[in-house]
């Protein structure tokens, strides 16, 4: 429902502003409420944000150093904190992000939505990599990875025109022990731009301080909500061996036993796995009849070129994949290992299992800084720190790659089983499956 005197406020015209009661308002001919209790109420609805020197002086406490990016939405709270004598001490760096591009550039590439809880993750865990980096100046590298806070917000709220969809705010908070995410669906109309920005600042206050747990300040949209309007807030605390990942002291983890390290001679299988699809469970089963030795998966949750997986993104892989029934009783390793030649170092003697795509890109220059040397090297170190690699096909731009018709290194093809297109041929996208999962993200 549009609350009275809301609906068409863009267009009141100038002779309404400030008339205190519906008589007058009545005489402009236009038939505003532009009384002074549409007035009252939106102030109640809509109070000042809390007192910034209070929320800095907490944050300072606290030991925080935070880094926030504001996405279509959120940039209200930025400036309410950084006007503030004090602020960067605790406030190391705060973006803007209004372009898409600007978005793209803060998470290595276009998002598959740019109003959604997992983009607002994805920043959080951008900002948080940045605060790490900014506090390393003035303390130790593990005192900056526990100091450092990462804050996300994507929005959108209302425009100048019609917007299609809804209004919406996400806000995500990324620290060392936890990932938060939070949601709110405003009722469309009932607001305009600058009061939807108020809310979306309070929230983005209200989060950073509960998740950095600064002392005596307390930030609440208690009063700002109309009926119907509803918070969604979610919470995943990391594992020790996650938050060691995270940090960087550790390099590998498996899912669910923090003591157990990887054996020379496995069989793996590096992959998002986001999600699980009969492609990833095919390839699986034949590369186990192949190696005579059961697969194990890995995942790495460092990105050569994007942000590290934050603990919501994680316990959805693993769970996509324990949900499985084969798949579940398969060892699953989280890695910090980006790059095959990391994994060669994680996996000693291994054998891997990969698709076509994977397998090109490890003789290609373009991943080695454009060093043709490089490259060289790299697959000299394959050859010799692997037992061996087993490749399957994929449709890319609607046509098969057989992956044993490419022009390839014989240092790569000697230690390569191919397995061919009659054995295995799946055209299956990760991508469109995550976007028929989610059609009505933006």
């Amino acid at each position: 429902m549009v609350g009275a005197g809301c609906e068409g406020m863009r267009e009141r015209p100038a002779q309404c502003v400030g008339r205190p009661d519906a008589a007058q308002a009545a005489a402009c001919g236009r038939g505003y409420a532009c009384d002074a209790r549409s007035t009252w109420k939106r102030s109640v609805m809509n109070p000042p944000l809390p007192d910034a020197a209070a929320i800095v002086s907490a944050l300072e406490s606290a030991g925080a150093r935070a880094v926030l990016v504001a996405a279509g939405g959120g940039s209200e709270a930025i400036s309410h904190l950084v006007t503030c004598p004090g602020a960067s001490g605790v406030i190391l760096e705060a973006a803007v992000a209004s372009a898409r591009p600007a978005v793209d550039g803060w998470l290595g590439g276009p998002p598959e939505s740019y109003c959604a809880p997992g983009t607002a993750r994805l920043l959080a865990m951008a900002a948080f990599q940045r605060a790490c980096v900014l506090a390393r100046h003035d303390m130790p590298p593990a005192d900056a990875t526990a100091a450092a806070c990462g804050v996300g917000v994507t929005a959108g709220l209302r425009t100048r025109g019609p917007k299609r969809g809804e209004h919406r705010i996400f806000v995500a908070v990324q620290r060392l022990a936890a990932t938060r995410v939070a949601g709110l669906v405003l009722e469309k109309g009932a607001r305009s731009r600058a009061e939807e920005e108020r809310i979306a600042a309070a929230l983005v206050l209200e989060m950073l301080v509960a998740e950095t747990e600064a002392p005596g300040a307390a930030v609440t949209l208690a009063g700002r909500l109309r009926d119907g309007e509803h918070l969604c807030d979610e919470r995943c605390e990391a594992r020790p061996a996650w938050r060691d990942l995270l940090a960087g002291t550790r390099l590998v983890a498996a899912a669910g036993d923090d003591a157990a390290v990887p054996v020379a001679g496995g069989l793996v299988f590096p992959g998002s796995f986001n999600p699980l699809h009969d492609g990833h469970r095919r390839m699986a089963v034949l590369a186990e009849e192949i190696a005579e030795r059961p697969v194990e998966y890995e995942i790495s949750v460092t990105n050569v070129d994007k942000p590290t997986l934050d603990y919501r993104e994680i316990t959805a892989r693993i769970a996509s994949l324990q949900a499985d029934e084969a798949a579940g009783r398969r060892r699953l390793w989280l890695t910090r290992a980006a790059t095959f030649l990391e994994k060669i170092e994680v996996f000693p003697e291994s054998t891997f299992v990969m698709g076509a795509d994977t397998f090109t890109r490890l003789a290609d220059p373009r991943y080695y800084g454009g060093s043709a040397a490089a490259a060289e090297d790299a697959l000299r170190r394959i050859a010799t720190g692997t037992r061996g690699l087993i490749v399957f096909g994929r449709e890319r731009d609607g046509a098969f790659v057989d992956p044993s018709r490419l022009d390839l290194p014989d240092t790569l093809r000697s230690v390569t089983y191919f397995v061919s297109p009659r054995e295995f041929r799946m055209d299956i996208s990760s991508t469109q499956l995550r976007r028929a999962a989610r059609p009505h993200e933006e």
